[in-house]
C-alpha cells in the first residue's frame, strides 16, 4: 500500500494552501502521515548537524540507513534525535504532499527549516513523487509581470531535482488570494475564484 507524507507550512490555520493540500489528502487511498510544520515547528539546524554532514562526506556515506554511523558526540546525538523521526517519515513516503504558500517571493521559514533537517549530501529519493499545493497573494504565472520574482515554485522544483534527484514534481497554485483583502486587487476577485476552482479541480 502506498504511503503519503502530508506537510502543511502556512502560518494561517485556515489558508488556501491548507485547503488545497487537504483536498488532495482526502482522496488518498493508502496510508498517510501528517505533520503541521507551522503549529509544531522543527528546530533550526545547529553546528552539530553540520558536523554530521561533514562526516558523511568524508566517509562517503550516501545510504540513509548508515547516516547514524557518523553520530558520535553528545551534541551530534542530540541533533540526530531531531533528524531521525523526520527523516524516517520522508523515507517511508511514496508521495510527499506539501502545502506551501508563497511568503516574500519564496517559501515559509517553517518549510525551509524542515528541508534543512532532512537533507544530506548526495542524497537520492528517486522513485518518490512530490505534490506542492501552493497559494500566492498575487499572480506569478508565466508571462505575468511578476513571473521573474517567483522563487517559490522555482526554488522547490530546483531543490527537489538537485538535492533529492526527483523530477516527478507537480505544482497546483491558487493565485491572487490577496484579492480578498487588498483593495488594489479587488477587481481581480473573479480571477482569484477561477484560479482556486481550477486548482481544486486539478487536485
Amino acid at each position: 500500500m502506498t504511503h503519503l507524507l502530508h506537510l502543511d507550512s502556512s502560518a494561517r490555520r485556515t489558508s488556501f494552501s491548507r485547503e488545497l493540500s487537504a483536498r488532495y489528502a482526502a482522496r488518498w487511498t493508502g496510508t498517510r502521515t501528517y505533520r503541521d510544520l507551522a503549529a509544531d515547528p522543527v528546530p533550526v539546524i545547529g553546528e552539530a548537524w553540520t558536523e554530521s554532514c561533514d562526516a558523511l562526506l568524508t566517509a562517503g556515506i550516501t545510504d540513509p540507513a548508515h547516516y547514524a554511523d557518523v553520530v558520535e558526540t553528545p551534541g551530534q546525538k542530540q541533533a540526530w534525535a531531531i533528524v531521525e523521526p523526520l527523516l524516517a517519515e520522508l523515507l517511508e513516503a511514496d508521495v510527499v504532499l506539501i502545502g506551501a504558500p508563497m511568503y516574500n517571493f519564496s517559501i515559509p521559514a517553517a518549510l525551509k527549516t524542515w528541508i534543512d533537517q532532512v537533507t544530506f549530501p548526495r542524497m537520492s529519493l528517486r522513485g518518490k513523487a512530490f505534490v506542492i499545493a501552493g497559494a500566492r497573494g498575487g499572480t506569478y504565472a508565466p508571462g505575468t509581470p511578476r513571473a521573474p520574482f517567483d522563487h517559490h515554485e522555482r526554488y522547490l522544483r530546483d531543490f527537489i531535482a538537485g538535492h533529492y534527484d526527483v523530477d516527478d514534481v507537480r505544482f497546483v497554485h491558487a493565485e491572487l488570494t490577496n484579492a480578498l483583502v487588498d483593495p488594489h486587487l479587488a477587481a481581480r476577485d473573479g480571477d482569484r475564484k477561477a484560479s482556486l476552482d481550477a486548482a481544486l479541480a486539478a487536485l
